[in-house]
């Protein structure tokens, strides 16, 4: 069974994600940055010794154009990420870009694609890397240091208090593409079986002990794993968001779950110490969210693993009631 993962937040030794306190009225900043129109411009200045070269990377913010090697400003308005990051590794400065703007009528859509990243230092180091284009519901913290730990750096999800009906959005998608295995310390791989994309909202119940332990139930579940292409652009599709224990459901499958493989989601305590949230409990059906985890991936792959050539173009994100 496939788990999906952050590799797409992952490239060799450079991951971290940072929240901060979310804006008033999330619910309408999810529904206007949705639309995916506002993007900002990072004009990265990579190392010398990996070649020196300019990496554009696009952040889900607005702003002028950044050139430089200092890290983008983070936004408290900006409650979606896309994993375009910035690396700052023993001193080498890396970056990476698997989400992109793309025209779409008047406005721009969010194209996710799973692209293998290549890292050259003539005579020291060759390697390929795949990644996966995603973009949650979160901030990055940057410059990223290690992979030390890759969950625990991941500080994931947004205060939420509604009850949708459903997510809406528009989308196509490209898919079923091989899956392939790139770590970077192995050669190249081709593996067994196909990779699809997904959309995923997880709505949280929270609480907070006087120790700084985080723990959650599971208040509502939206869930679709895309298995076929879709070449031109399917509009306002829903998935439902379902509420408490839905285990039982005949459509119920892993990815659904409390836990779904070794993932743990982390966040940040009031005390500002990334802790595991553990989320243990299927909450009752009236139970109100704090908080809404959303994950969009082109890929449903392992860390390093994925389908390359995998794309899936998303517009227009939104909840309904």
């Amino acid at each position: 069974m496939k788990r999906f993962r952050i590799s797409g937040l992952i490239l060799l030794l450079f991951v971290s994600v940072y929240v901060s306190a979310a804006a008033p009225d999330t619910d309408s900043l999810i529904n206007e940055k949705g639309k995916f129109d506002h993007w900002r411009v990072y004009e990265l200045e990579e190392s010398g010794i990996i070649g020196g070269n300019i990496k554009t990377i696009y952040k889900l913010s607005e702003g002028d154009t950044l050139r430089g090697q200092e890290p983008c400003p983070v936004r408290q308005e900006d409650v979606f990420a896309p994993c375009n990051i910035m690396a700052n590794v023993v001193g080498i400065i890396k970056g990476s870009n698997s989400v992109f703007p793309e025209p779409r009528g008047d406005g721009y859509c969010a194209r996710l694609s799973v692209i293998m990243e290549k890292v050259r230092v003539l005579g020291m180091i060759n390697m390929e890397v795949l990644v996966q284009g995603t973009i949650l519901s979160g901030y990055f913290h940057e410059p990223i240091r290690d992979t030390k730990g890759a969950y625990s750096k991941l500080d994931c999800g947004i205060p939420f208090t509604e009850r949708p009906s459903a997510v809406q959005y528009d989308y196509k998608a490209e898919v079923g593409h091989p899956v392939i295995r790139a770590t970077g310390f192995s050669p190249k791989k081709e593996m067994e079986g196909e990779d699809f994309p997904f959309i995923a909202v997880f709505l949280q119940h929270r609480e907070e002990d006087e120790n700084g332990r985080v723990t959650a139930s599971r208040v509502g579940t939206a869930y679709k794993k895309f298995s076929e292409n879709q070449k031109e652009w399917k509009n306002g599709e829903t998935i439902p968001v379902r509420y408490g224990d839905i285990s039982a459901e005949a459509d119920f499958i892993p990815e659904m779950d409390l836990k779904n493989g070794d993932i743990i989601y982390y966040c940040r305590n009031s005390k500002g110490k990334i802790v595991p949230i553990e989320e243990n409990l299927w909450a009752s059906p009236d139970e109100e969210p704090t908080h809404v985890i959303i994950w969009i991936s082109s890929s449903n792959g392992e860390a390093f693993y994925g389908g390359l050539g995998n794309t899936f173009w998303v517009d227009n994100f939104k909840f309904i009631y």
